[in-house]
């Protein structure tokens, strides 16, 4: 397989290493010095924004299917390289990623202030920024890996900074007091750790077992091994193989029933790392499905997806329904995001074009929409000190702005026509249909229950009478605007026109497809007579 590879200058290591660069020298700030340190993450995560806009422009849909490609010796006993390479759905992930990364920073931008003290050796405020900067530049990197064991070790590692971002700077907003925050928080942190780490053991133990048979651990040269014949696993090998990579990402994603950490996380950390975790680090699971699941183990992957079908349903549904009985409002976006990685999980396994192309799109559309909702639901709480739906009503008389945005992200969330998330879920209906009419049938009922869910949440938080506890609560500050509009304003873009996106993504899907010898199934319609 010829390989070009990119002799000048190393573009995507600059993006990934700008953020790890800003996360070491956020951390350096003096302790006096909280501002500055605040700054200066922003204007970091600006300028690796500025870089993957950089990589969008550059990448040429029609062209290669990796590009930008770097590579160099590193292990070289192991057979271990640093190699890099985007496709079109990396390239819109990576966006996502450097889009998001500057709102969350200016949504945390008080955090960590109640943790300050006079301690020199503590600076929660400059570790905190330091820290969602040190994720930034590990999610990427993983997008950009095409060596496996290269992205293996950053899958791995974006656990410690996430565990102390969720354990360290939680939501103090707790019905049971400080101390019960406190422990709910540690037990929140410990849960995501453990499920990860767990599921990131049994994917190494698949690493180390397709280095055995491949020999080596590029993605692009066993991927191309496979398709042409040269490298032909045992059946039993390939399965094995395959569970243990999709093992991981589905916890990672999460997918049922291996979701359970994924609301205790969210309900405890603050907005801006709930947002962090299910916009950002999540996506990584579900981009390795279609990175490294289909095309490693094409084989294996047709095999296992009529189950994978069945838990991506189920994903759908039970999210869905959880979501509706929450009285947290924050767990409550997370059960949502249960049943919505769901679809996006369907829609990689429905093996069609349309489905793999609305996945993607979903992920991209998800990681805004849930933004979106989350930080202004974020925004809510820190005004009122509580997460429970039941502490809310008649916010939208006295703060209109914010109930409108609130409005707006709930709309998203429920995929209403006209805005990002519906063009997402329609592609991976229409495509899982086409292939699965009965899976595709009984997915839609969770669009009737995100109906239900967002709705009732609107109205017992925003209408009705107002409650003397929420009477003088103020709207949305300009920093907050700031951070609000536009992630609204790209819900309604990519409503309308969602052609940027698809135009970089399908030329990848039709690889993926490709890998896995799938084509779209003809349209039975009887010829007129």
């Amino acid at each position: 397989m010829s390989q070009v590879v990119n002799a000048g200058f190393p573009l995507l290591t600059a993006t990934a290493a700008l953020p790890a660069v800003g996360a070491i020298a956020t951390a350096a700030v003096p302790a006096g010095r909280r501002v500055a340190a605040k700054w200066l993450a922003l204007l970091v995560s600006l300028a690796t924004l500025v870089l993957a806009a950089i990589v969008a422009v550059r990448f040429e849909p029609g062209g290669d299917r990796y590009q930008l490609v770097e590579s160099h010796a590193w292990i070289k006993d192991f057979g271990v390289r640093y190699e890099l390479g985007v496709d079109g759905i990396a390239v819109a992930l990576i966006a996502l990623t450097a889009v998001l990364i500057p709102f969350i920073i200016l949504a945390g931008w008080h955090d960590a202030d109640p943790l300050e003290t006079k301690s020199k050796r503590w600076r929660p405020t400059q570790g905190f920024f330091a820290l969602i900067l040190a994720v930034e530049a590990m999610v990427i990197l993983s997008f950009e890996a095409t060596d496996v064991f290269l992205f293996y070790i950053f899958f791995e590692a974006m656990l410690i900074p996430m565990y102390f971002l969720i354990g360290g700077f939680g939501d103090r907003a707790h019905e049971h007091g400080d101390a019960a925050a406190a422990t709910q928080r540690s037990y929140a942190a410990v849960k995501f750790l453990l499920y990860n780490l767990v599921g990131g053991l049994i994917m190494l133990a698949a690493v180390i077992g397709l280095y055995v048979v491949a020999g080596n651990f590029s993605l692009q040269e066993i991927a191309a091994a496979r398709a042409n014949g040269t490298l032909d696993m045992a059946t039993n090998t390939e399965r094995l193989l395959f569970l243990g990579f999709f093992f991981a990402f589905a916890v990672k994603a999460p997918l049922w029933p291996l979701h359970t950490w994924l609301p205790n996380a969210m309900g405890e950390a603050t907005a801006p790392v709930a947002v962090l975790i299910t916009a950002v680090v999540d996506k990584v699971g579900t981009f390795a499905m279609l990175r490294f699941c289909l095309q490693l183990f094409p084989e294996a992957s047709k095999w296992a997806t009529p189950a994978i079908l069945v838990l991506a349903l189920i994903s759908i549904v039970y999210g869905a329904l959880l979501a509706v009985g929450q009285r947290d409002i924050k767990r409550l976006v997370a059960y949502a995001s249960i049943s919505h990685f769901g679809f996006i999980i369907m829609g990689i396994f429905a093996m069609t074009s349309q489905g793999q192309s609305g996945a993607t799109l979903y992920m991209v559309n998800h990681g805004i929409s849930t933004a979106a909702l989350m930080l202004v639901a974020g925004f809510l709480i820190s005004r009122r000190g509580s997460r429970l739906i039941a502490d809310y009503g008649g916010v939208q008389k006295v703060a209109p702005v914010l109930a409108g945005t609130f409005l707006i992200g709930g709309l998203a969330t429920l995929s209403l026509p006209g805005l990002a998330p519906f063009v997402s879920e329609f592609l991976v209906l229409v495509g899982t249909f086409a292939r699965y009419p009965v899976i595709g049938i009984i997915a839609t009922f969770g669009i009737v229950l995100a109906a239900l869910y967002t709705l009732v949440l609107y109205q017992r938080t925003m209408t009705g009478p107002v409650k003397p506890e929420v009477a003088a609560m103020p709207d949305l500050r300009v920093r907050e605007l700031v951070v609000v509009a536009p992630l609204i304003a790209l819900l309604i873009f990519l409503g309308v026109y969602p052609k940027p996106v698809t135009d970089i993504v399908n030329p990848a899907v039709g690889h993926t497809l490709s890998d896995v010898q799938q084509q779209d199934p003809k349209p039975e319609v009887e010829a007129a007579k």
